[in-house]
């Protein structure tokens, strides 16, 4: 095995047409910039940021997209990715080329299978065994030039873990974790048991993994089957990273699709009939007859948690700004409002965190109080005693079909004054999908068919005890909230 390779620039992307056999819907149904879905306020797009990391130049050119083809907003996912909303249904061509031309669409191929988050503050505060960005930089790159990785679902998830254990418990299919010692420990979902490998090592692994998963779901004939295994093992040459000859550009949910992990039907890890168990040991196997030293161990899935907001004390005389956006939206004077910062007084980039939330790094410590009053001012969440700390929620209606009410009006007018400060996370639900739901321990308020809502506490998966039903009572609603969100002692 060897280390990180770098990224090569590819050639620009050609587009399909409708006719194309490549338009043919199969399967993964997940939106991307390419392939667009429809929802009830218009087509959206969901644009893939590895490790949340944006240019100001590229943030900006997605507020100007959003603004010209869209409602307006930039929606920020519960992976660190971006969505456009209430797009046109002839805008695909138009967004596809500019994504290229800004940087967000280096593989045609890959663009839905990009799924990477990252330690939002890695490098930045001193805290981690080490900066991830190199990881990121090489995972991304080898996904981009791996032929059979294109078969991955839009849900495959990577994650890469500075060592502070944040984005470690967001139940990854394929987690990097560093090691204070250099080392690094990969996880397959959520086991317990890891394998540590020597850090260069660790994107490739990460890589072989996910080959592994798919050879284990299955794949469509014997071709498939000896093109995942021949990359498992390392063995494939990093090419097609242009995507030149891949699926093209649509505007419906008629557009391409890579092809699905078949076999056991498996999106993810935690959709194969056998568990992780299985996977585990024969992404084992294959690392030891790669070559490099592994090692087994146990490390206790962690707890957790996003990026204080405020100030993060950052090197030399920097600081980081960590911001909340309120139900994960910014219209265009709070986006802009972030790049000018980063441009203006910063390092030049925005990361996106899985907690729906921008880091802004290198900003001056002396211009920082002033920068935060400037971002509270405009409406973004700056402290964590703001009402909005905590609280997130589905699109709801209007813009989805499925919802059963205004999740997001209804979140907002049962607000607290402030929460408290170990206040359990709360999200709101307007159909039982429970779209970008949170791990671990939170309150679920999901709508029902009366018009009512149940609030109930999930830790694990599993709910802690019987749902309160509240209906036609918005301040009964808020307190049932209110009262689920404190913690149990």
């Amino acid at each position: 095995m060897v280390g990180m390779l770098a990224a090569m620039p590819p050639p620009a992307p050609r587009f399909a047409q409708p006719g194309d056999a490549r338009f043919r819907a199969r399967g993964d149904a997940c939106p991307g910039a390419l392939r667009l879905h429809r929802a009830d306020d218009g087509a959206l797009a969901r644009v893939r940021v590895p490790g949340g990391v944006l240019t100001w130049e590229q943030a900006d050119g997605l507020r100007e997209l959003a603004g010209r083809l869209g409602d307006g907003e930039l929606y920020l996912t519960s992976r660190g990715n971006v969505q456009l909303r209430g797009l046109g249904a002839e805008c695909g061509s138009e967004l596809a080329s500019r994504m290229y031309e800004m940087g967000l669409l280096p593989s045609e191929r890959h663009e839905r299978v990009r799924n990477v988050v990252a330690s939002p503050l890695s490098g930045l505060d001193g805290l981690g065994a080490r900066d991830v960005r190199p990881w990121l930089t090489a995972l991304d790159a080898l996904v981009c030039a791996s032929e059979a990785a294109a078969g991955l679902s839009g849900r495959f998830l990577f994650a890469l873990d500075d060592g502070r254990g944040d984005v470690d418990a967001l139940g990854a299919d394929v987690t990097l974790r560093a090691r204070g010692d250099g080392d690094a420990e990969l996880r397959i979902g959520a086991l317990e048991s890891v394998v540590r490998i020597p850090a260069a090592d660790a994107p490739r692994a990460a890589l072989l993994a996910a080959m592994v998963f798919l050879e284990t779901a299955g794949s469509s004939g014997a071709a498939g089957a000896a093109s995942v295994a021949a990359e498992a093992s390392g063995a494939t040459e990093a090419s097609g990273a242009g995507g030149a000859s891949g699926a093209g550009a649509a505007s419906g949910p008629a557009g391409s699709s890579p092809r699905r992990a078949p076999g056991a039907g498996a999106w993810r890890v935690a959709d194969l009939p056998g568990g992780a168990v299985p996977l585990f040991d024969e992404v084992v196997r294959r690392l030891r007859a790669a070559g490099p030293p592994v090692a087994l161990g146990t490390v206790p899935v962690p707890g957790g948690a996003p990026p204080a907001l405020g100030a993060v004390a950052g090197p030399g005389d920097t600081d980081a700004l960590s911001v909340g956006l309120p139900l994960g939206r910014a219209d265009a004077v709070r986006w802009r409002a972030l790049t000018d910062l980063a441009r203006d007084d910063g390092a030049g980039e925005l990361r996106l965190t899985p907690w729906r939330g921008v880091v802004v790094p290198g900003v001056r410590r002396d211009r920082a109080p002033g920068a935060l009053d400037a971002l509270e001012a405009v409406g973004l969440v700056t402290g964590d005693r703001s009402p909005w700390t905590g609280v997130a929620a589905c699109v709801g209606r209007p813009g989805c079909a499925k919802s059963l009410a205004d999740v997001q009006g209804d979140a907002a007018a049962a607000l607290p004054v402030a929460p408290r400060a170990d206040a359990l996370p709360v999200h709101w639900s307007g159909c039982e999908r429970r779209c970008g739901h949170p791990r671990g321990e939170w309150v679920d308020v999901v709508a029902g068919p009366d018009g009512g809502y149940r609030v109930s506490v999930v830790r694990d998966g599993g709910r802690t005890g019987e749902p309160e039903h509240v209906t036609g009572d918005p301040a009964a609603l808020a307190t049932a909230v209110a009262t689920a969100r404190a913690p149990r002692t």
